[in-house]
This record gives C-alpha cells, structure tokens and sequence, in this order.
C-alpha cells in the first residue's frame, strides 16, 4: 500500500475526515516502511501489534468525535525517553533489557492528545555525540546517501521523518541533537527554551542543557507538538509555568524584523562553500523583503565551545554515576567485589565517547581543577547569556548556518574528536544560553545533501520564532523553485 507523502498533519486529518484514510491505514503503511528500509537502523524497537490497535481506537474515537488535536499523527520517540513497560536504553549496553517505570511527560502529552508511538529510535550513546555512529545499536545511515552520516545525537529520529517510516519524532537537543541532524535529512528540528518543555522521563546527559524537541516535515507540526508539550510539570522543578501560547495558530505573521549575523560565520573558509552561498542567498532574499539584515559582533562566541564541553561533560560524569552495576543495567560477571563491580560494569557498559566525556568531567570537577575549569566555565556561561540578551535588545532573531558541513561520510570523524566536536559549533550557542532556536532546510549542495538555517529567538520566544520559520521556508521554497 502506498500512500502520498504528506507534509503536514493537517493534510492526514483532511483525508481520515474525508474518508480516504484510516489511522489503520497509516500505521500499517509506516510499519510497512520500516520493515523496507530496515538497513537504515533507524529503529531498535517498533511496536506494531500496539501501534495497529491505538490506531484502531483513534479511528474509533474520530467517528465518534472525541478524538483528540492529534489523532492521526505517528511519532517516533528517541531511545532516550521513557514509555511505561517499554524498553528505553540511551543507545547503551548499559541499560540492556531495561523497561521504563512510567512514561516521560512530554511523551504522555502527545499520547492524552490521541498521538501513535510507532516504536524507539537509535541515537547516539547517552546523546553524546553529532554522527550517530556512537550507539551499542551500530550507525544509522543517512537516507539521502547511505555513505553518509544521518548527524546526531537524534540520528534515528530524524532518519525516520526523512525517510518517511513516522510522520514526526521526538528528540532531545543537549548541543544541537535535534538540530543538527535534522539539517543534514534536510527535515524540521525545533530546540524550545530550556525549561518550556518537562524533562521528566528524559535520561540525563547534562541537566542544565538537555531539551526535548520535535523533528518534523514542517513549521506547522513543530509549532503544534510543541503547544501539546510544553507547560508546567509537578516532576520538574525547573520547567516553566509559564502560559502556554496556542504556537499553532499564531504562524500567519508577516511582520518586518531585525536579524542579526555573525558574518564570519558566514566568510570563514572552514565552512562548506556551498553552504556559505545559501546562507547569503537566504539573507540577500530577507533585506529585498523588507527585512534589517545586519552583521554583528559578539564577542563571547570564542568560548562557546571549550566552555560547552567543560559543563556538559561535568554534569554528565555527575548524571551516570547512577549506572553502577548494583541496581539496574548491565552488571559484569567478573567482579569480585564491590569496587571491581564498578569498575567493570561501567567499563563493559559504556562505550569510548560516553567514557571518554565521564572522564574529562570527572577531571574537570576534581578537587586541583575544579576553579581552573568548572567554575570559570560557569562564569563565562553568565556572560555569554548576558551578551546574548544584549544582542535580543536590539534584534527580534539571530541567524547562522546549523552546520559547517553537510552530512560527512561514516567514519571519516571517528579518530578526530576534537573534529567531530566542532560539528557542534553552531548550535551549542543556544544550549549555553537556553534560548529556542529551529533548523530549516536550505536547499542542498551538488551532492544533493541537505543544507540547514538556523534561527535563534530570546528566551521563550518560540511564538515568533515559529511564524517567522514559517515566513522563511515559504521565501527558500520560492527562491529554489526559481532557481
């Protein structure tokens, strides 16, 4: 059975309401779809026998019309959130055969709303890294190009929205996970403020960082499963409690705004050329529409990196010293006493990026260190948020490519971290401050892999940033469509 390639849930909705499709239909038509492009790996679990019968009572509901705003949409969930009786297992063999207790709020906000979880999708181990090629799982391989890294940590989820085995995904953006990979399968990645959308559920990389977001085909979705998402949460004492605006229907603005530029994150040769060229043309489209487009400087960007890592991989070596081996995960067979059941567990448990980061967080928090890197990290975090807010006093978005590359070929970062770490460097900025920031397609570079835009809002500013994303990828289809 072949369906159409829907963009939108909107269009699923109109046809289910017209009679031309079932939930049924399209859970079947996915699962058919992941069962055919199994190679891409992009799922560790599916649930199909579940999936067909939630189907079957959201089809049931819809007749009835109490169906909730997203019935009709399949989702897949990063292997990083928890679903009750599922198994959730952060891409480690340290959490082999692991179930989830209770189900992550944001998941269970899509669920309240008649959404179907289609399965759980591999990522990077723990969400540390940018290539998808660090998951116990194996790599997924990018649907454009199977030579080619799909970008991480949400490799999966992105790979399924881009290859059409789910209509959306969840996943967590800690650096640019969602980011990132969504501009190299050339599909939506949204990273809301840190703290509009609960953590609860969500296995912890690095707490002050971590953010769950949506990947989708379009700005429409992404405004919609982030109103059905957001708000305050009893578990979470650092979400927000802040109002909830009605995202999806705010998106028709064509207001003029100020956008701001790093230009040398635009002329520096290290970024792709070709990448370069549609960042400009994009730009170049925005001032003839009447936009104030201009070229800024801040000063703090320098440091964003070094002082990304420094924290990150702190609050990491502190959130996985839960998995020891005593109780739950993988516990080795060749411990002898309690410090060696340690030692061993964690060892065989996790792989070399995961213990590499432990590592340099556990140095980086030792006692001879501790104000030379953690606490001097810290303060440089507060100025660059400080010089963020600044730049939004006088700028409604601040815009970059997502990537300085498009997707790389398996294996050609593995040896270099330091290389692969600077995958990264246009999305971490967003994560240091907690701003909201989504990636949009650009068109593609002559290999015809996808190129993304980045466009980064003040804090809790996803309302706009959303209508103005929506304003934009209408402008680059127009451009390309003349081109």
């Amino acid at each position: 059975m072949i369906l159409k390639d829907y963009l939108t849930l909107a269009e699923i909705q109109k046809d289910i309401r017209e009679g031309d499709l079932t939930c049924v239909k399209l859970v079947s038509h996915y699962l058919h779809q992941i069962e055919s492009k199994a190679h891409l790996n992009a799922f560790v679990e599916v649930y199909q026998q579940e999936a067909l019968q939630k189907a079957a009572t959201v089809d049931e509901k819809i007749r009835e019309g109490t169906a909730g705003k997203l019935a009709g949409l399949i989702v897949g969930l990063k292997d990083v959130l928890s679903h009750t009786g599922h198994g959730v297992q952060a891409g480690s063999k340290i959490l082999h055969a692991y179930k989830a207790p209770f189900t992550a709020t944001a998941v269970q906000r899509l669920l309240d709303e008649d959404a179907i979880v289609i399965g759980r999708q591999n990522c990077d181990e723990f969400a540390m890294g940018s290539s998808n090629e660090n998951s116990s799982f194996g790599p997924v391989l990018n649907a454009q190009d199977i030579t080619k890294v799909p970008g991480g940590s949400s490799g999966g989820s992105a790979v399924a929205v881009q290859a059409g085995l789910c209509h959306a995904s969840l996943g967590s953006d800690t650096g640019g996970s969602v980011r990132q990979p969504a501009a190299f399968c050339g599909v939506v990645g949204t990273k809301p403020s840190y703290g509009r959308v609960s953590r609860w559920g969500l296995i912890a990389y690095a707490s002050s960082f971590d953010c769950i977001g949506p990947i989708t085909k379009s700005v429409e979705d992404a405004a919609l499963i982030l109103e059905v998402m957001a708000g305050a949460d009893e578990f979470d004492s650092t979400v927000s409690s802040r109002n909830v605006p009605a995202y999806s229907g705010l998106l028709g603005s064509e207001r003029k705004v100020r956008i701001g530029y790093i230009a040398e994150s635009i002329e520096n040769e290290s970024i792709a050329p070709e990448i370069r060229q549609r960042t400009k043309e994009v730009l170049e489209r925005l001032m003839e529409e009447g936009h104030v487009v201009e070229a800024v400087q801040m000063h703090t960007l320098a440091h964003l990196l070094p002082t990304y890592y420094i924290l990150t991989t702190a609050e990491a070596s502190s959130n996985l010293s839960r998995f020891d081996g005593v109780r739950y995960g993988h516990r080795s067979n060749e411990a002898v006493d309690l410090e060696s059941l340690y030692k061993k567990s964690r060892t065989e448990g996790f792989g070399d990026e995961v213990r590499r980061r432990i590592l340099l967080g556990t140095f980086v928090l030792s006692a001879n260190y501790y104000d030379a890197y953690y606490t001097k990290a810290q303060r440089v975090r507060s100025l660059v948020r400080a010089e963020t807010e600044k730049f939004f006093e006088n700028y409604d978005f601040f815009i970059s490519p997502v990537t300085p590359t498009t997707a790389f070929t398996i294996g050609e970062k593995t040896e270099d971290p330091l290389q692969m770490y600077l995958a990264d460097i246009f999305t971490v900025h967003a994560n240091v401050v907690g701003c909201p920031a989504i990636s949009i397609p650009n068109g593609t570079d002559r290999d015809g892999m996808p190129i993304g835009i980045q466009i980064m809002a003040p804090y809790f500013g996803e309302s706009d940033m959303l209508s103005f994303a929506r304003q934009l990828q209408r402008l680059i289809g127009e451009s390309l469509a003349m081109s």
